[in-house]
């Protein structure tokens, strides 16, 4: 370990340790990950990085991912949250915003979401880190993290006190567009999606023939409309979709994106890794 690599590590300590704290919500929490990365880069061989500083935040997301998993179904009382400390080397205007960001009325929503959707949500939120790389941190696609960030942001926009409701009237509005789409009821789709709405497709689902991306509720409506008599609703992740299967098993998956009984997005999935790793039921 070089000397100019220990103080290249300093220089980005502070970020690493906002980073850290703002997915785990605990200051020791974030120290505790910090130093793993510390360890893993002096186990590293970084003569081939050119950004070494989104080396490290991948690292350390990835270390906190762990950790997210590592606490089950634990949850923290808000009352007993410790507050961030502010040590010698603080950026005063940095606490400002740190603790507005993840006090404790957030850190409540937060612990309500899953590792992965509270990843993408802290990375893509609050640090602007790209989809792709988000995707390369928690395994899935762009699509997919795209998906779990907007699923946190409605949960932490809205909170949880009416989260059932919402979940019941997402399924209510799938279920709505499955049937219009099955019957080829076209005023019906209409309906249903914004118009703004964007169908998204993998590079799997564009191998199959879809369109990378079709804008509009005319162009989506007219790809759906009385084209989806094999497809079924399924809960993918937890959340209402639909699903193609072929001799049993799931060959696309369409995750949907729902602002109040409107659909603003839908993402084709027909990655088999990608399909692999999901829950569906």
């Amino acid at each position: 370990m070089t000397e100019a690599l220990v103080e290249r590590f300093e220089a980005d300590r502070a970020h690493l340790r906002s980073v850290a704290q703002r997915i785990l919500g605990s200051p020791d929490e974030a120290e505790d990950a910090v130093q793993e990365t510390w360890v893993r880069l002096s186990r590293s061989d970084t003569s081939e990085v050119t950004n070494l500083t989104g080396w490290l935040t991948t690292v350390v997301s990835r270390v906190c991912l762990d950790m997210l998993r590592a606490r089950g179904t634990r949850r923290e009382d808000p009352a007993e949250l410790p507050e961030t400390p502010a040590g010698d080397d603080a950026d005063p205007e940095q606490e400002v915003v740190l603790a507005d960001s993840i006090g404790p009325a957030l850190l409540l929503v937060l612990d309500t979401l899953s590792p992965t959707e509270r990843l993408a949500f802290v990375l893509h939120d609050m640090f602007a880190v790209p989809f792709p790389e988000i995707a390369g941190i928690i395994g899935s696609t762009p699509a997919a993290a795209r998906q779990l960030a907007s699923r946190a942001r409605r949960r932490v926009q809205g909170g949880t006190a009416t989260e059932e409701g919402d979940a019941a009237r997402r399924r209510e509005v799938v279920e709505a567009f499955l049937a219009a789409s099955r019957r080829g009821d076209f005023a019906a789709l209409l309906a249903l999606l914004d118009p703004a709405v964007e169908l998204r497709a993998d590079e799997a689902g564009v191998r199959m023939g879809s369109a990378a991306v079709t804008r509009g509720a005319d162009g989506v409506a007219q790809t759906f409309s009385g084209r989806a008599k094999g497809a079924r609703s399924a809960l993918i992740d937890g959340e209402p979709g639909l699903v193609w299967m072929v001799d049993a098993r799931p060959r696309v998956v369409f995750r949907f994106t729902i602002a109040g009984d409107t659909i603003t997005a839908i993402d084709l999935v027909a990655d088999p890794s990608t399909l692999a790793a999901l829950d569906l039921a």
